[in-house]
């Protein structure tokens, strides 16, 4: 059982208190003798001693135990500090991942859309495959274009435009595989705005380059209408009488029958 500690401190007290009252006069002396009283005061001593030893054994263990429920304290606050620096960091790493994610997701846009752009230019710059009259080949995205134009022209009716566009083409691209058909297109371009003498150039040119092109029967055709304009009756009856040999069976060979009918 523990004993509380203003108890314990007044066990020496009262162990002096009971000798002095042991050796204060005969009267009390009568009531023990010396062995008893020595033995007595002995017994007291040793309880007081061990009564003073058990109080500090039980200050020094409490005095332990503050210092251990003080160090249990600090680590306690100590590992709260770290638990909380801890969530700091993974705060500041979430951020970081959160960023670098953006980042990452900026990079891929940035990325494609650099992408598409070098494919766009690339398939600008890329030959296209075509077909004209039977013929395949390739020509650059400008080329195709620049005789699009020229063909839509013509096909609207805006003959000026479309020759003038024919003639910058085969400037531009006297190779191409469109040569024959600029050729034929062109004529029928001049026809269309009564350039008869620049029609029938431009026929005869086509006829000379591609007399085995589809249109070839066409452009002797037109050529001898443009002929005929110009009231070259001799010319266009030459003119339809070749083609009535080289192309008899051609749709055009009919009409130019017909043709050489109504030419006097």
């Amino acid at each position: 059982m523990t004993l509380p500690r203003k108890r314990i401190a007044a066990w020496p007290a009262l162990a002096l208190g009971l000798w002095l009252a042991l050796a204060a006069g005969p009267a009390r002396a009568g009531l023990f003798d010396d062995d008893e009283a020595r033995k007595a005061i002995v017994d007291l001593r040793n309880r007081v001693t061990a009564l003073e030893n058990q109080n500090k054994a039980q200050a020094d263990a409490a005095a332990a135990s503050a210092e251990q429920l003080s160090a249990l304290r600090r680590s306690v606050l100590d590992l709260s500090n770290q638990l909380e620096d801890l969530r700091s960091q993974l705060a500041t790493l979430r951020g970081d991942k959160e960023q670098l994610a953006r980042d990452l997701s900026d990079l891929q846009r940035k990325q494609q859309d650099t992408t598409q752009a070098f494919d766009d230019r690339l398939r600008k710059l890329e030959p296209t495959k075509v077909s004209v009259d039977g013929r395949d080949f390739t020509v650059s995205p400008d080329e195709k274009r620049a005789y699009d134009d020229a063909i839509a022209a013509i096909r609207g009716g805006d003959f000026d435009k479309s020759a003038s566009l024919l003639t910058a083409f085969q400037a531009a691209y006297p190779a191409s595989g469109y040569a024959d058909s600029v050729r034929f297109w062109l004529g029928n371009a001049l026809y269309g705005k009564r350039d008869y003498k620049g029609a029938i150039a431009a026929f005869r040119a086509y006829v000379a380059a591609a007399p085995d092109s589809p249109h070839a029967p066409d452009a002797l055709l037109a050529m001898a209408n443009s002929q005929a304009e110009m009231k070259d009756t001799k010319a266009a009856r030459r003119t339809l009488a070749e083609l009535l040999k080289t192309y008899p069976q051609s749709d055009a060979a009919r009409a130019a029958k017909e043709r050489l009918g109504s030419l006097r």
